[in-house]
């Protein structure tokens, strides 16, 4: 039976997409375009997920998400969206996707969020979650809540995030952080882009940016996530 239904019409990315799932040990079914999709989709309508891309030669995928969630509730969808398009994501998310990841994106962040889906529906397991405040971290799915509403995070500012909560109460000086945002594939993080960083990822989980609760100043050192944060799930 197949696991993933692939849909990606870049034909260097379906394949490095399709060979990191099928190493990982993943039967998957690639698909081109919207049509080649929907042909393979009424032939498995019982297929667990599907990776979307958002712009295809034959249309948008956002219509085919929402074809499928008329007749399917449970199939598990992410979208791979270009960098920043924030619109993209909206509508992802509006015609009924679970989940999306921009492009460029590390093939090991998509298995990531591929292997923490199938976990938890063949264990059962509740997630591997941080709570801090009103804010819930689902660490597997790399989501953010705030009173179960999901805040879209981009990868920078989640590895920023996840490290605040995984050290709360501690220090971070501008150093350990900025090593912590550099990418080996090559994305850098110069002190002036970090607090650019530190004040957007305040305007999304601050009550009152200019007050922060949970990311506090040390002048001069660093940072320090001043909330306390509980661990739940299958934490490792």
């Amino acid at each position: 039976m197949t696991d993933i239904l692939l849909l990606e019409d870049d034909e260097s990315v379906n394949r490095g997409i399709e060979f990191t799932l099928q190493k990982a040990g993943y039967q998957v079914a690639s698909a081109g375009t919207i049509s080649q999709a929907k042909k393979f989709f009424d032939q498995n309508p019982e297929i667990p997920m599907l990776i979307c891309d958002v712009n295809l030669p034959d249309g948008n995928g956002t219509s085919l998400i929402s074809d499928i969630r008329r007749t399917n509730q449970n199939m598990h969808i992410i979208c791979l969206t270009a960098l920043d398009q924030e619109m993209d994501q909206v509508l992802g998310y509006e015609a009924g996707a679970d989940d999306y990841i921009t492009k460029p994106f590390s093939l090991s962040v998509l298995l990531l969020k591929v292997n923490a889906y199938f976990r938890k529906q063949q264990n059962g397991e509740s997630g591997n979650y941080i709570r801090s405040g009103n804010l819930k971290a689902d660490l597997d799915a790399m989501k953010l809540y705030r009173d179960e509403e999901e805040i879209s995070l981009t990868k920078n500012e989640w590895k920023m995030f996840s490290m605040f909560v995984k050290h709360p109460k501690q220090i971070l000086s501008k150093a350990q952080i900025l090593e912590q945002l550099f990418d080996m594939e090559g994305d850098f993080v110069d002190e002036n882009t970090l607090a650019v960083y530190i004040r957007r990822l305040r305007g999304k989980i601050e009550p009152d940016p200019s007050h922060p609760e949970y990311i506090k100043n040390i002048r001069g050192i660093g940072y320090i996530w001043n909330q306390s944060c509980a661990r739940q799930g299958g934490g490792r």
